[in-house]
């Protein structure tokens, strides 16, 4: 007689793997019924055997994908978005085929160049971006005009309010006397949120580069290089 217990595995935790969400979004789809094990619809906290079929929505779910992480370097004009807008290029269209089923951890608008993490990793792209979880971001920034000492002290010391919340950003002059190339530190992700600091002060941005994200740092790669991360 063999007593031995067969392997199981979390549900939840395959679901975010295989499709690309955290495991709240895994969740989610279980509580609203579009999970199967087998022929039985899936309850919060399922375990499923390794010859057991998962559907989703009636469609088998694979069980062979592995978490991937890449860093790139996105020039600018590129969206973070599979699909084109307008006239401007995608990512993916830089990116080899292999790694199209990979999202983008946040985004960069097209105007932004920099370091921007791609993953199948739900789990890992709701950390790097839920404002639970604090993650330093660091841009290099041009502003026109210069940038007046009591503006710098306004966004650095104060914040200044925008329509969604005040807004208090870090600033380091890149260049000694320069006032319009500054280093930005932000905790936030706010969408545009440098943008429209500066904007709400009467300045425009006009280069946003993005150069840390967390643990994670552009380094040595060019634009439009990339390269396999680990995840820290």
């Amino acid at each position: 007689m063999n007593d031995e217990t067969p392997t199981t595995n979390r549900l939840n935790k395959h679901l975010a793997l295989e499709l690309g969400i955290s495991r709240r979004e895994a969740d989610n789809l279980i509580h609203d019924g579009h999970v199967k094990i087998g022929e039985t619809i899936a309850t919060l906290g399922a375990r499923f055997a390794d010859n057991d079929q998962i559907f989703v929505d009636h469609k088998l779910l694979s069980k062979n994908t592995q978490f991937q992480y890449i860093a790139f370097n996105k020039p600018l004009d590129y969206v973070c978005s599979r699909r084109q807008q307008g006239d401007s290029p995608t990512i993916y269209d830089i990116l080899p085929p292999k790694y199209h089923v990979l999202k983008p951890v946040g985004r960069l608008d097209r105007k932004s160049s920099g370091l921007i993490l791609l993953t199948n990793d739900g789990d890992f792209a709701y950390q790097m971006t839920h404002p639970k979880f604090i993650k330093t971001k660091i841009y290099e920034c041009e502003v026109d005009p210069a940038l007046e000492p009591l503006h710098q002290q306004m966004i650095s010391d104060y914040g200044v309010h925008l329509e969604d919340g005040p807004s208090k950003l870090s600033l380091e002059r890149l260049h000694e006397g320069d006032s319009k190339h500054w280093r930005v530190t932000m905790h936030e992700g706010r969408n545009r949120q440098i943008r429209r600091t500066f904007g709400s002060l009467g300045y425009d941005v006009v280069s946003l580069h993005r150069t840390n994200f967390g643990n994670y740092s552009l380094g040595d790669m060019k634009s439009g290089e990339y390269q396999t991360v680990d995840m820290r």
